[in-house]
């Protein structure tokens, strides 16, 4: 059995990779623990499936394998999850920016501390303001919404136990909440060490704008699924009630102010000739769609509940 897996999700690094394999042999080999390297290519264009292949010759601990297309990098963490067999799961990107030498450091925290995941905090960016200015303002927002206090969601050298990662699923662009993913699975001893950063030296940064906006997008998924998607009803129904309701009260003043007005003989408007009272018709069907959609959801999620298998921490007995 493995006491550490390395998982390193690429996307052309072929420039990367032989100063990658040596660095982490040079910082994993003292430890004197069993060890793997999945690397997993995601559907590189250059020549970096050809250098791990090479790489692996000399290198039996190394496994890889590569998408047929790139599908980002949650899917290639994923999968490398799913493949993963050490104690201590330990993910880094391959551009050199991480350090392999921060490994041993995070495995301990893990096996002496029993943090369920380490996440590493880059104090000290290489990377230039475009990047690190929305990298702060999502962190800032990450952190009030998962009550998780990291700096660093994002930071890719993080330390799981293995438990963890085979309790969640990663897809879509929540790579960078995986904290938040493992907190609402019941792992809640989330730690944070500061690592070193260093600049890119070969290639350029695969991310551009879409990821900040995709990852917004994705930080409102994670957090209304893991909130709600045992019942659903509280978020649908709530609004649909709350969105009826008003429009009823609405519509039932200006029928009752209608009303009073001709029992007084006073001048009176036509009810539909108040835009306030089709606002109040709207707000009802709005409110009946919301609720008919929550209690909808809240059968369907009935039957998958039932076959679910939670997490379990720990076992005794038969």
């Amino acid at each position: 059995d493995k006491a550490l897996s390395i998982i390193i999700p690429l996307y052309n690094e072929e420039e990367s990779l032989p100063h990658l394999i040596e660095w982490i042999s040079q910082s994993v080999e003292p430890m004197g623990v069993a060890y793997e390297i999945i690397m997993v290519d995601d559907g590189s264009s250059d020549g970096s499936w050809e250098v791990i292949k090479g790489l692996q010759k000399n290198h039996p601990h190394l496994k890889a394998f590569r998408f047929k297309k790139n599908f980002g990098k949650s899917a290639a963490l994923n999968s490398g999850f799913k493949a993963a067999s050490g104690d201590v799961v330990v993910t880094m990107d391959a551009d050199l920016q991480d350090s392999p030498e921060e490994i041993p450091a995070l495995y301990r925290m893990i096996m002496e501390d029993d943090y369920d995941l380490v996440s590493g905090w880059k104090k000290k960016r290489k990377d230039p303001i475009s990047k690190t200015i929305p990298s702060r303002f999502f962190n800032f927002v990450s952190r009030k919404i998962s009550g998780i206090p990291l700096h660093d969601f994002n930071c890719g050298l993080k330390a799981y136990k293995l438990d963890l990662v085979k309790d969640i699923q990663v897809y879509g662009e929540m790579h960078r909440y995986i904290p938040m993913l493992a907190k609402w699975s019941g792992y809640s001893k989330i730690g944070e060490k500061p690592v070193t950063h260093y600049p890119r030296k070969f290639g350029k940064t695969k991310y551009g704008l879409e990821r900040f906006i995709n990852g917004f997008l994705d930080l409102l998924s994670v957090t209304f699924v893991s909130k709600f998607r045992r019942n659903p009803m509280h978020f649908f129904g709530t609004l649909g009630t709350i969105s009826f309701l008003v429009g009823f009260f609405i519509a039932a003043g200006i029928i009752f102010n209608k009303l009073w007005s001709l029992h007084h003989h006073l001048p009176a408007r036509d009810v539909t000739d108040q835009p306030l009272f089709f606002l109040a018709l709207v707000a009802l069907i709005v409110g009946m769609q919301l609720f008919l959609a929550g209690f909808l959801a809240e059968m369907l999620t009935r039957d998958v509940q039932a076959k679910t298998e939670y997490p379990i921490r720990e076992r005794l007995g038969d």
